[in-house]
């Protein structure tokens, strides 16, 4: 900078302004120095020096606890992150996607990033990039949970959405069961029978069985009995072994988490011939458009509108925590159920 203002006959604040502040310059000098700066192969300030003075960087940071790729292949984290995407353009914030895998240099990866606030997709209780997110002194946004003292949580009454859900799909069932999010961060797939919600790890996921569990002791069903098959993730093709799993046992009727885990089950109902729902009656949550046209009764809500909140609350400013939901009846669950 200093030598294209020697060439230039100019201050080097003047140089600065050229680049940050052109209006401030005569049309003839912004001329002559950005032919001067040209020749001199000067690109203008550093933007990262510039963002280190200001202390700002213009850019919110969304840690994804899942492989990149998840982002843009599942639809309910598509519906997320389009949500923060329109807030940041309606800012002019950037957005910056960090994954975090359960490695040991996550942490590192997530406090290296220049970013003004964070936002944290649904993670477990015992991840080690929450409190030291928190603890920087920048706005922090999670979804789903875990609450944490400097942070703000977006979600819907997941325990009490859950309990609904479940009164719906297994009122009339004889063999009830469930096809469950991850427990932990070690993401095992596996059957459990009757498990404890404490001893899960994500929120989301407690919410859900704490609310199923409410219902069947409200029911007079046995808790202890009830098959819950845990998936490693929250993905259609990955979940087919568990749903055929549920399936061996004879359940009549599958609460699962999400649509995406839903489909798993319906996938499995068709290739063994059954009927939905008169066979087995099942249901999820998110009511994408694809729930829709397969006639899946399922929990309403915005994954969008949370993904907005989420990027609001990461730049500092207010906005709802709690989001909506509703019970959805379609086809897939049975008349008077």
């Amino acid at each position: 900078m200093a030598e294209v203002a020697r060439r230039s006959g100019v201050s080097p604040m003047t140089v600065s302004y050229c680049y940050n502040q052109p209006d401030r310059v005569a049309p003839e000098t912004l001329r002559r120095v950005r032919a001067v700066a040209a020749e001199l192969g000067y690109r203008g300030p550093d933007p990262t020096a510039r963002s280190l003075r200001r202390r700002r960087t213009g850019t919110i940071g969304v840690v994804l606890g899942e492989h990149l790729a998840y982002a843009f292949e599942d639809p309910q984290a598509r519906s997320f992150l389009t949500g923060v995407a329109e807030v940041c353009r309606e800012r002019g914030t950037g957005l910056n996607l960090i994954p975090t895998t359960g490695e040991d240099t996550d942490v590192e990866r997530v406090t290296s990033a220049s970013v003004d606030g964070y936002i944290l997709w649904t993670t477990a209780d015992s991840d080690p990039v929450l409190p030291v997110v928190t603890g920087l002194g920048k706005p922090v946004a999670v979804h789903g949970g875990p609450a944490a003292d400097g942070a703000r949580v977006v979600t819907i009454d997941n325990r009490a959405s859950a309990r609904e859900l479940a009164a719906h799909v297994f009122a009339g069932a004889a063999r009830p069961a469930v096809l469950s999010f991850p427990f932990g961060r070690e993401r095992t797939a596996r059957m459990a029978t009757g498990p404890d919600p404490d001893g899960v790890e994500f929120p989301v996921t407690r919410d859900r069985l704490r609310g199923i569990l409410d219902h069947c002791r409200d029911a007079g069903l046995d808790t202890r009995a009830l098959p819950v098959a845990v998936v490693a993730r929250n993905d259609r093709t990955e979940a087919a072994a568990q749903a055929d799993a549920l399936l061996d046992t004879g359940a009549d009727a599958v609460v699962a988490m999400s649509d995406q885990l839903a489909f798993a089950v319906l996938d499995a109902a068709r290739r063994r011939g059954l009927r939905v729902p008169a066979d087995v009656a099942l249901a999820g949550w998110d009511d994408g458009p694809e729930a829709e046209r397969e006639g899946l009764t399922t929990i309403t809500q915005s994954l969008h509108d949370q993904g907005r909140a989420c990027a609001l609350i990461a730049l500092g400013a207010d906005a709802p925590e709690n989001g909506t939901w509703r019970l959805t009846v379609r086809a897939s669950t049975r008349k008077g159920s």
